[in-house]
C-alpha cells in the first residue's frame, strides 16, 4: 500500500507514518493535483495492476478481490467497482463519453428532469448498469476507484498532469480504451463520500470542475469545442444564479442558503478562485 499526502496540514502524513509502518508513504511539500499526485504513487508501485483509492473512499470486505478477478482477462485493462454514498445509495459512477450535448443536458437541468432519457440524460449509465449482476463493459469509470492493467510495474496508462482536479479520469479512460475493455463491477463495493475534499468551498469544486471539462475539450476536440464547452458552463451557471435568486426573493430575503448559492455561481460565472 503507497500512500501520497498532497502537502496536507491535518496531521495525515504523521498519522500514517506513526499508525501505518508498512505502508509507502510519500509526502508532497505542495498540493500537485489528483492526477500528478496518483502518477507519483503509481511510479512507486511494483506488480501486475495499481489500484487508485480516494482517501474518502473506503472498500467494503471482498471489493478489492472481486475487482481483481476481471482482470484475470487479459482483454480488460481496468475496472472500477460501485461507489455508494455514506447513506449506501447509489452514487454516479459510469458514463458513457463526454460530449457537447451531454454538457449542454448537465447545464440546463435537462439531465435532472429526465434522468432515465438516453437523449437527455446521455452521460451517466449508472442506474442501468448497477441493475445488472454481472460486470459490464464501459467507456468510463471514475478515478476514486480505478484499478488498471500495469507493465513492468507501471500502469499502462498515467493521468495527465494538466488537469488539476476533475475530468483526469475522463482523459485517461479515453486512452485506456485504446489498449482494451473498461468494466463495471457492481458486485464491489465502495463507499465514497464524495465532495469531502472541497465541501468547504463548493464554489472551487465547481470552478475546477468546469476547467476540467474545458481542457478535456481543448485537448481531444480543439479550441472551438473548448470555446463552446466554457459559454456552456457559464450559461448554466446563470441559470443557477436566476434560480437561486427566485428563491432568495420568494423567501422575502431570508433564505441564508440561497443567498450563499447566488454568491457561489457568481464566483463560477466569473471564475475567480480566491
Amino acid at each position: 500500500m503507497i500512500v501520497v499526502d498532497n502537502a496536507s496540514v491535518d496531521g495525515s502524513a504523521e498519522m500514517v507514518r506513526k499508525e501505518f509502518p508498512a505502508v509507502k508513504l510519500i509526502a508532497n511539500s505542495s498540493n500537485l493535483g489528483f492526477g500528478a499526485a496518483n502518477n507519483i504513487g503509481s511510479r512507486s508501485a511494483s506488480g501486475d495492476l495499481v489500484l487508485f483509492l480516494n482517501s474518502d473512499a473506503y472498500a467494503d470486505p471482498g471489493a478489492i478481490d472481486r475487482v481483481t478477478d476481471v482482470l484475470e482477462d487479459p482483454g480488460v485493462v481496468a475496472a472500477g467497482g460501485k461507489l455508494l454514498n455514506p447513506d449506501r445509495s447509489l452514487q454516479l459512477s459510469t458514463a458513457n463519453e463526454l460530449t457537447l450535448w451531454a454538457v449542454i443536458c448537465e447545464q440546463t437541468y435537462l439531465e435532472k428532469l429526465f434522468p432515465n432519457s438516453n437523449v437527455f440524460s446521455p452521460y451517466w449509465t449508472t442506474r442501468r448498469l448497477a441493475q445488472i449482476d454481472s460486470p459490464s463493459q464501459t467507456p468510463q469509470v471514475m478515478g476514486a476507484c480505478l484499478m488498471v492493467r500495469a507493465e513492468d510495474g507501471h500502469p499502462i496508462e498515467l493521468f495527465d498532469e494538466r488537469y488539476f482536479l476533475y475530468c483526469e479520469d475522463t482523459d485517461l479512460c479515453r486512452r485506456l480504451a485504446r489498449h482494451g475493455e473498461i468494466l463495471y463491477v457492481p458486485q464491489a463495493e465502495f463507499v465514497h463520500d464524495l465532495g469531502s475534499s472541497s465541501s468547504k468551498d463548493p464554489a472551487v469544486g465547481i470552478i475546477r470542475y468546469n476547467r476540467g471539462k474545458e481542457l478535456y475539450f481543448r485537448i481531444h476536440h480543439g479550441r472551438t469545442a473548448a470555446g463552446t464547452c466554457l459559454l456552456i458552463n457559464r450559461f448554466g451557471a446563470e441559470l443557477r444564479i436566476v434560480a437561486w435568486a427566485s428563491k432568495f426573493l420568494a423567501s422575502g430575503f431570508r433564505n441564508a442558503n440561497a443567498k450563499t448559492q447566488v454568491r457561489a455561481f457568481w464566483r463560477v460565472l466569473t471564475a475567480s478562485i480566491s
